[in-house]
């Protein structure tokens, strides 16, 4: 199969293009950056000009190929959270330009959505609604996956928890470069609340299987780890950083964790059973802390 992946030389889209290619896929990746171009071309890929905001290089990219992955986001937005709502619409975009040339076929696209703030305090499934009005944030891909797939896209969500190696963990990596501001680390309360996680080469594999399945409308859950809590990630940083740990008054949270305290004490767990069964996925890299436990630090 022939495969246009955009985010392709991000984190996890590094891992999918080895992935594919190493299962016999051709890989049409998006990039826009002379020096990352490079790397996807010697990672065996085929470099397609273009960017999130170029709409018809989205459209001829998906033109192409035999389906689409989509893993691109602006995730500098996480350094200026004002931004996210800008951002999210700009996802919402591309989604809508690559449905758009792959609607009425069985060509298969696959989106890219997260856990998060789905059932918070309860395990959250696959078949977990998304709340009323949508998630509590100013980005919405299963939304824009809703309308397409009405207009015929053989269309798929892979939901993401924290996704982690050495280097990096998702909001885990905001919360290392706030302790290495504040020189401690912190949780709030008793720290017991949970976030899902999995290892970035698991995460791959899963959307490579979400790929080839191609199971129109499928949620799957991109989950290793159904929850850690924050204390023990908070524990494990503080030993490999030999920072201090301390917990924080709910009230304090926003003070120490910025924007991230909405998220801080969200206890957020969730479950991949029903991936596992459907796909034949079976995540079998490090957990979280034994990632952060090796956690590549930073030149002193």
């Amino acid at each position: 199969m022939r495969v246009f992946v955009t985010g392709a030389t991000g984190f996890i889209g590094s891992a999918l293009v080895r992935e594919l290619i190493e299962a016999g896929h051709q890989v049409l990746g998006l990039c826009r950056n002379e020096a990352k171009a490079a790397a996807l071309a010697a990672a065996g890929a085929e470099v397609h000009r273009g960017s999130l905001d170029d709409l018809e290089s989205l459209r001829h990219g998906a033109a192409q190929c035999d389906g689409a992955i989509n893993l691109a986001f602006n995730h500098e937005v996480f350094n200026d959270f004002a931004r996210f709502t800008e951002a999210g619409q700009q996802e919402q975009r591309a989604i809508e330009a690559i449905g758009s040339v792959l609607a009425g076929s069985a060509r298969p696209l696959v989106l890219t959505s997260g856990t998060g703030l789905l059932s918070p305090g309860r395990l959250a499934t696959e078949q977990a609604p998304l709340p009323p009005g949508g998630l509590a944030l100013p980005r919405n891909p299963e939304a824009a996956g809703a309308a397409l797939a009405a207009q015929g896209v053989n269309l798929s969500i892979v939901r993401l928890p924290q996704v982690h190696d050495t280097h990096r963990q998702g909001l885990v990596s905001r919360c290392i470069a706030i302790a290495l501001e504040k020189r401690f680390l912190a949780y709030v309360g008793e720290g017991l609340n949970r976030w899902p996680a999995a290892h970035v080469l698991d995460v791959a594999r899963l959307y490579r299987l979400a790929l080839e399945h191609a199971h129109a409308g499928a949620v799957y859950h991109a989950v290793g780890e159904q929850g850690v809590a924050l204390r023990d990630i908070a524990h494990t940083l503080g030993a490999r950083l030999q920072l201090p740990v301390q917990s924080l008054a709910p009230q304090d949270a926003e003070g120490y964790f910025g924007w991230l305290g909405a998220f801080a004490a969200a206890d957020i767990p969730a479950s991949s059973d029903w991936t596992q069964r459907t796909l034949g996925w079976h995540p079998n890299g490090p957990g979280l802390l034994a990632d952060l436990e090796r956690l590549e630090l930073p030149p002193a």
